[in-house]
């Protein structure tokens, strides 16, 4: 009897080790789970990544250009900053219009945005210009000269709508038109010209783009 006994008593008791092995590895990776699980509730927004296309993410409305859209003329170098100073004209004038009509709100912050912003890239524009002996044009180009008397018809929150829809055509033309230069060019001061302008009008394009659906 004894000697029957002493091997199940053996058997019995590596039985239960094993069990007890067991139970710990299925808690070890219950913890290991659950440190990587947030709490119920918790807030998590603060650790999703940004993502592209997301203007609040991205801290000011960015948006992107689009080499391969429509474009403003830049066959060669020249032309490519006769648009650009067009561009800025463009952008101060209209804006300069928008503040003397009361605008509010975001047409305002963008009206005040565009005044400085695109003063700032006229000044860098004409140091290069200058070096190359070109002569920038300092009006509108002829398409926006031909609308401003209709917008100037305009007032109140239906002006606002036209002003911030144009801004939104206005940058995502000007800013296609620098991405596809860029590409083109081999003038190295006209490629850190568009390398340090470009966030800039992407972030205005956001801007306008967030006014316009408030608007809607």
């Amino acid at each position: 009897m004894k000697r029957s006994f002493l091997p199940l008593l053996a058997l019995g008791l590596l039985t239960l080790a094993s069990c007890g092995d067991a139970n710990k590895t299925t808690e070890g990776s219950t913890d290991s789970n659950m440190a990587n699980t947030p709490a119920a509730g918790a807030d998590t927004t603060g650790s999703q990544p940004a993502t592209a296309g997301d203007s609040s993410a991205m801290g000011g409305g960015s948006a992107m250009a689009d080499p391969n859209g429509p474009t403003g003329p830049h066959k060669d170098d020249n032309e490519f900053m006769m648009t650009a100073a067009h561009s800025d004209q463009n952008e101060i004038q209209q804006s300069k219009m928008a503040l003397a009509k009361g605008v509010t709100g975001m047409a305002k912050e963008m009206a005040n945005k565009m005044i400085a912003d695109h003063t700032k890239s006229t000044a860098d524009l004409k140091k290069i210009a200058a070096k190359k002996g070109v002569t920038l044009p300092t009006d509108m180009d002829a398409e926006h000269k031909a609308m401003a008397p209709a917008m100037e018809k305009l007032s109140g929150k239906e002006f606002e709508t036209k002003y911030l829809a144009q801004m939104q055509t206005d940058h995502q033309k000007t800013a296609n038109t620098m991405a596809a230069h860029e590409k083109m060019t081999n003038d190295p001061d006209l490629k850190a010209f568009i390398g340090k302008t470009l966030p800039v009008v992407q972030q205005h394009l956001g801007m306008a783009q967030q006014g316009s659906d408030m608007k809607m």
